[in-house]
């Protein structure tokens, strides 16, 4: 019987199970949940890459990482083919071109990993997953960033989602991938390495008892009440002139019976004016909150006027608190070609998605304070925003409660909204804080601080979710030290895997010699 090595040294294997890795990737994540194709993943992309050289395993990762995101963030195309009206041809070239260029980071992972890291034993399980973890890091900041997928974000309801208090999403999908890893060593090992998998195995026992532990404690104030709007207009019709009064009888028809309740929220730019033109309409409501105790949150578009700018001003895309509350937010981490268009001399004009108002935003300061809701202070994310770990636990460590805005009616009924909801449990788990999700048609939610959703609405329905939320006291170490101490680690595991390939070709060219 030929060993595993062997199959897939045979021509066109080892990139089949590259290739079919990254698919399966996929089913780990929201809405399928199927965790355990996360280790599956692991474990084939550690078995392709056992055998061959460098170049071959960079060919492998590109394959990995084109199925992944091909079929991972599919979503894509529903906004621009059905929002952007593009043809169906330039959508799908539209798609595999951003795909194709997210494929180039396990690509150039495959790459290190076989010219610089394989030896070949057991000690390659955690160099491969340390290598992974450090590229899902370079994933949430290189050229604006695009952290979808991590592979830590499959672990949510298991037992290893308690590393995230610890070490967030990436110590999360460290032990997972190493998990995987170790798996995958066992199987093609003729000697079966159990050492790798006895670590692991380790790895998900001790994350029993974490999960035993309090970060945090519920406040002595008592719970919050709250009110989460979801308006469910079409986004046809959203930004069309003559939808602008009805959108505003919606919301403020769904929110006259909340009146009273400590903190309403409406979802991003749920007001389809510039924020000057809606100071009539801004100051009924929140005269209206104010008399009711109340604050309310709302998404609105604003105008800054700038007069070096060549157009004399630029658009923002903001939170404000109204009534009780006070305080203004500019969202930070805008989306590419959603948000604003790189190299718009160009490409503007293309896709009419690349010409509506929200497609010409200039971003807020990085530093802002946290908004206002009596006596509360809220950590807004708008949208994209709360994909961010670092982002988010920035402002979530002075926070009572995380409030995030978004508008996932651009991705339709996909798996891009489910994909959403799952980062934004994450942040909640991380830093140990009840999260507040308004959106336009779904998923508005609860979550609780252990990342759990505590009650929902339907998609695709307007309503408007009561429900209450406790202020926690207390900080959990991810929220106190981030995720520095482990990219400390795995830069260190890299460092060290680099020095013993070193040494073992020096041995190996020494001894050549010799003979």
């Amino acid at each position: 019987m030929q060993a595993p090595t062997e199959i897939l040294a045979k021509r066109g294997v080892a990139s089949a199970v590259a290739f079919g890795s990254g698919a399966v990737l996929v089913l780990a994540f929201a809405p399928f949940d199927f965790w355990p194709f996360a280790l599956v993943a692991a474990g084939g992309l550690y078995a392709a890459w056992s055998t061959g050289s460098a170049a071959s395993l960079a060919f492998r990762g590109y394959l990995f990482g084109l199925a992944k995101y091909l079929i991972g963030v599919s979503w894509i195309y529903v906004s621009i083919h059905e929002h952007g009206h593009a043809g169906v041809a330039l959508s799908v070239f539209l798609v595999m071109l951003f795909c194709a260029g997210l494929a180039i980071f396990p690509m150039l992972m495959g790459y290190a990993y076989g010219r610089w890291l394989r030896l070949g034993s057991a000690v390659d399980v955690v160099t491969f997953a340390a290598l992974w973890t450090f590229i899902d890091w370079i994933l949430t900041w290189l050229l604006t960033g695009f952290p979808w997928l991590l592979a830590g974000y499959a672990h949510l309801g298991t037992a290893i989602g308690a590393y995230a208090p610890i070490g967030g999403v990436l110590l999360v999908g460290f032990v997972s991938v190493f998990s995987g890893a170790a798996i995958g060593r066992l199987l093609l090992s003729r000697a079966r390495s159990w050492a790798p998998g006895a670590v692991a195995l380790l790895l998900w026992l001790i994350a029993i008892p974490l999960g035993w532990i309090a970060w945090v404690a519920p406040a002595a104030r008592g719970p919050v009440e709250v009110a989460l709007v979801q308006g469910n207009v079409a986004q046809e019709i959203k930004w069309l002139p003559e939808s602008v009064e009805p959108i505003l009888e919606k919301y403020e028809g769904l929110t006259e019976p909340e009146w009273g309740r400590e903190l309403i929220v409406w979802p991003e730019a749920a007001i389809t004016l510039w924020r000057h033109q809606a100071t009539p309409f801004l100051e009924r409501m929140s005269e209206r909150a104010a008399d009711s105790s109340t604050t309310l949150i709302t998404g609105i578009v604003g105008w800054e006027r700038d007069r070096n700018h060549v157009r004399g001003g630029y658009s923002q895309n903001t939170a404000i608190a109204l009534g009780k509350g006070a305080g203004d937010y500019v969202k930070r981490r805008l989306v590419p070609f959603g948000e604003y268009v790189p190299l718009e001399f160009i490409i503007r004009g293309w896709i009419e998605l690349f010409d509506l108002p929200m497609s010409r935003l200039h971003p807020g300061a990085m530093q802002q304070p946290l908004l206002e809701a009596g006596e509360l202070r809220l950590a807004m994310a708008i949208c994209y925003e709360i994909v961010f770990p670092e982002l988010v636990r920035t402002q979530a460590r002075d926070a009572d409660l995380l409030v995030t805005i978004s508008n996932d009616t651009w991705f339709g009924d996909s798996i891009g909204p489910p994909q959403h909801m799952q980062m934004a449990q994450m942040r909640a788990l991380e830093n140990g804080r009840y999260l507040l999700r308004s959106t336009n048609n779904g998923i508005t939610a609860i979550v609780d601080h252990q990342g759990r959703m505590v009650a929902r609405l339907p998609r695709f329905e307007q309503g408007v979710l009561e429900g209450s939320a406790l202020v926690m006291e207390g900080r959990t170490l991810y929220s106190r030290l981030g995720g520095m101490p482990v990219l400390v680690g795995c830069f260190s595991i890299l460092i060290i895997g680099f020095w013993l390939r070193r040494r073992v070709v020096h041995e190996d060219t020494g001894q050549a010699g010799s003979e």
